[in-house]
This record gives structure tokens, sequence and C-alpha cells, in this order.
């Protein structure tokens, strides 16, 4: 049976990753159901209204980043209009943030409809607590009047219950991967001597990269400290951008890494791939973890991963299997991993087919849209 879905998501930018993609992707891949989507206006001159692909999109606010926190408000008045004239089947709140509270008030004055929460948020529990405690109350309202719950991890499988949801309705399904942008393994060797004529990367040296929001929880600082324990030719690419941007490259500069290490800024999505065809090694020490699909996009690279063992990483990631697992806060650590890496070429061989039809076989967007349907369907 079609069904009517209305979706909150603070943000909806589908082509950047995480939660925003893994609703273009199961939504494309379920064409049957209607789709219509909350979200911010986020900055000026966005339209209110467009449809993205199968999705309709209505965007609320004044196009400032105070759009966010009243988010929950302002979304309702466009929800109880929107409800009126589609009479939607499922609420579909996108984290347990203001996606979710908005998505929990609606439920409120509309019972008959099903309310679905996905987590994905890779935030630490402490980090949770210092943001929430002022409505704590209400924000594990959020996850226990919830009918069904879609986390991509055991760990927030884990959150969830501590926060109180105590119904069967719970179920692991994680997110996908893009399989045929990342899996380039047919243009290998153009796009190689293209990628490193690009960045001045000379054969001999060894690449390390990183694909991280420049924020504390993904711990670049670690990364950088890292190279102080490998030899010169052993170079870090950073893709990405974010709050500790300007800090880190000053870090780089006072150590005296500036040959060493390439920031590359934001790099879109589908451009990924080039860079991750020239890397020997991934890496991303982080401090918590939602899941972290770039790990699982790097495995379809062939690129053998090194991360911590925290958050959702344990769930994709079995050390000397499908990864190697390094300390938290410990740079010295990470850098023997990434030399085991580099010197051991028969572990490296067996991590990387290992990552490879691990992913391959079970986080596929089509085995995940499936999944999610299901769901769907029992709501």
């Amino acid at each position: 049976m079609n069904k009517k879905i209305l979706i909150f998501s603070t943000n909806y930018f589908p082509h950047v990753g995480g939660a925003e993609m893994a609703i273009r992707e199961i939504c494309k891949r379920l064409p049957e159901n209607e789709y219509h989507l909350l979200t911010t206006k986020f900055e000026k001159g966005i339209v209110s209204y467009e449809k993205i692909e199968n999705i309709h999109v209505h965007r609320v606010g004044f196009g400032s980043k105070i759009d966010k926190y009243l988010f929950f408000i302002l979304a309702q008045f466009k929800a109880n209009f929107l409800h009126k004239k589609y009479k939607f089947d499922i609420v579909w709140g996108m984290m347990a943030s203001y996606a979710g509270l908005s998505a929990w008030i609606f439920k409120k004055f509309h019972q008959r409809v099903k309310y679905l929460l996905t987590l994905q948020s890779g935030d630490s529990d402490e980090f949770i607590s210092k943001r929430t405690w002022w409505w704590n109350w209400i924000y594990q309202k959020i996850y226990q009047d919830s009918d069904y719950i879609q986390a991509i991890s055991n760990f927030l499988i884990k959150r969830a219950q501590r926060y109180g949801f105590k119904g069967e309705n719970i179920e692991l399904v994680p997110n996908g991967v893009d399989i045929e942008s990342f899996d380039r393994s047919q243009e290998g060797e153009t796009i190689h001597e293209s990628s490193q004529r690009e960045l001045g990367i000379k054969d001999e040296d060894k690449i390390i990269i990183s694909i991280s929001r420049l924020a504390e929880k993904n711990a670049m600082k670690d990364l950088i400290n890292s190279l102080k324990y490998l030899p010169e030719n052993y170079k870090l690419i950073i893709c990405g951008i974010g709050p500790l941007e300007e800090k880190l490259k000053s870090r780089v500069e006072m150590q005296g890494f500036a040959s060493r290490v390439i920031f590359t800024s934001f790099v879109d999505y589908k451009e990924l791939y080039k860079y991750l065809n020239i890397a020997d090694v991934f890496c991303r020490p982080s401090l918590s973890e939602g899941l972290g699909n770039v790990f699982l996009e790097s495995m379809v690279a062939k690129v053998p991963v090194i991360a911590t063992e925290v958050g959702g990483i344990p769930d994709f990631l079995k050390n000397r299997e499908t990864g190697l697992f390094c300390k938290v806060n410990n740079p010295q650590d990470i850098a023997e991993k990434v030399k085991l890496l580099i010197e051991d070429q028969e572990l490296k061989n067996k991590i990387i087919q290992n990552g490879y039809q691990m992913v391959i076989n079970n986080y596929s967007w089509e085995f995940i849209a499936e999944k999610m349907n299901n769901i769907f369907n029992k709501l």
C-alpha cells in the first residue's frame, strides 16, 4: 500500500552525506510512497518549496542560523497545513534533536499518525547531556513515545534504551554506501596519476587520508600529531571543513608539517573517490561516532581503515579482519598502526578484501531501502 510520509529534518543537503543522504537514497528507491520533507531555509534566497527528485521539500524560517532553534515551532504550522491536505500515515523524525522534537510534537496532536524516529548522531553522551540538560524530560520523550526507532548502530540502540525506550519496535538499519561512486577500480591508474599531479605527491610518498568534519569529536589533532612518529615521506590529506580548521592549520605550521599535510577544504561527495584513490591508508581516530559512513566508503574504494573502538564503529570494523583499531587520544599508536598497514602487505590485502566484501554484502542502498520499507509496512 502506498504511504504518505512527513519527514522532519533540520537540514536537507542530499549530496553532502549523512542523514540527508540517507533520506534521499531511501526515498529514491521506494518511489511508490509520497514524501513531504520539512526543513529550514538556513540561508536567505532559498525557495520555500521545491521538488527534489521524488521528495516535496518545504522550507520554513527566515534564512538564518536561528531557523534551526525555532524549527520545532515554525515547522508545526506548515506540518498542520500539509496534514489537512495530504493526511499523512507516518511522521518521520530524523535524529533526536530539533527534528525529532518536531516529529514528537506533531504526533502529540495527531495520534493516529505513526511516529518513526531515526537515530544518526555521532555525538557522545556527554556532549548530548550538556546540550539537553535543561529540557531533558522532553528530550527523553522523543525516544520514549516513538512507535518505532531505527538506529544506524548498536551504540545508538543502547542510547535509546538508556533514554527510556522500552518497546520491541527498535531496529538496527545502518546507512548505506553508494557503491558505484566509490568502487572506481576500472579507472584507477588515470585517476591516480592526475590526482597525484594536482596535489604534488611523489611516487615514493605514503598517503594517509581522512575525510572528516573538522570538529573536536573527529580528533584530527591526534592524527596530525601522529606524523611526529612517521618518516618524512608519510603525508596526510585532510578533506573537510569545520570550526577547528584554522586551529588545525596553525598547529601544522607550528609543528613544521606544512609540506606533509594537505588541507583540501570542502570536497564534493562525487569527487571524494579521487582522493581515496591515491591513499594508502584511511584514518579517523574519532572520540565518538554514530556509525561513520566514510569508513565504509573507504572500504569500497579498497583503502584499508584505521579507527578507534568507539560508538558504532565496532559494528563493521573487526580488528585485523576489516580494519585496525587504534587507541583513543594516542598519536603514537596511530602511527604504529599506519606503519603496520604500509609494511605488512599480506595483512593490508586481507583487510582490503574483507572490508570490501562486507560492504558489498551488507551496506548497499538497495539492501537498506528494503529494510526501511519493511519498517514502513509494519507502521
